[in-house]
């Protein structure tokens, strides 16, 4: 059993939200653990890409700064790729919850593509929504998050299907550490759902919905025991990395002061 005192629950604030326990504790999110504990070379490649983009694509306007505001908009650059990218899926994925709760849905042309898309996954594969954006706690492991979708869906050969699954809106598609998340979904010891704690369903199988302007993907996703240890794996790779620091002392002092003088010779 985890340090954390039931119940877990999710706070909401204006930058995001977080996760405490019934002390007040904070509890780590599923996507800080990944992100602390999972490589991600490619994020090497996409920053190095991003910052060259910019430097491109605003020449003139980077000509006319000087050096060190010219280095500090570079250097940004890629957190406002990022942000502009978070900004969009949050948007999609509050949009998604409408759409699943069959409210109508107004957005702006820059996501419309991605919301007349998901709609179409929907009718398409004959979504049933059991439970939308809920939370999943583990007490016996002390991490939580935020599942998006379980539901029915119509998969073909094979009727109706109890799926987990998570909704990504990034240009590269689903990524390999998806099954990492979906897996701490699927075999967190509750569920919340309407503030009430329950039991997880039993999943037949778990997908990513990768949701782009132009269309949608429905990708299967092995997220099983296995996944759900490598996600502890990364979890105290994770926290080791956190203690790492504190792990080195100081420099070990010599018990007396040496008389040793190197003399050298003149050439």
């Amino acid at each position: 059993m985890s340090r954390f005192t039931p119940p877990i629950r999710r706070v909401e604030t204006a930058k995001g939200h977080y996760y405490k326990d019934a002390a007040g504790a904070r509890v780590p999110g599923v996507t800080t653990i990944i992100g602390d504990g999972v490589p991600k070379p490619a994020l090497i490649n996409w920053a190095a890409n991003t910052t060259a983009e910019a430097a491109v694509d605003r020449w003139e306007e980077l000509g006319a700064l000087g050096p060190a505001a010219r280095l500090k908009v570079l250097q940004g650059a890629r957190y406002e790729a990022k942000d502009t990218a978070a900004r969009r899926g949050t948007e999609v994925h509050r949009a998604a919850e409408q759409l699943l709760a069959g409210k109508a849905v107004q957005v702006g042309d820059d996501i419309a593509g991605h919301v007349e898309a998901y709609a179409k996954f929907m009718e398409e594969f004959e979504v049933q929504p059991l439970h939308v954006e809920f939370s999943c706690v583990s007490y016996r492991w002390g991490y939580a998050g935020t599942a998006d979708l379980c539901a029915r869906v119509r998969v073909p050969e094979r009727g109706p299907t109890l799926l987990l699954m998570d909704l990504k809106t990034t240009r590269s598609g689903i990524f390999g550490e998806t099954a990492l998340q979906l897996a701490a979904y699927r075999y967190a010891d509750k569920w919340i759902v309407d503030g009430q704690e329950i039991d997880p369903p039993e999943v037949e199988y778990c997908a990513g919905i990768h949701v782009r302007a132009d269309g949608y993907d429905l990708v299967p996703v092995e997220a099983g025991e296995q996944e759900h240890k490598d996600f502890l794996y990364a979890m105290r790779v994770g926290q080791f990395t956190a203690r790492s620091r504190d792990l080195i002392g100081g420099p070990i002092m010599p018990p007396s002061t040496s008389t040793f003088r190197l003399v050298r010779e003149q050439q």
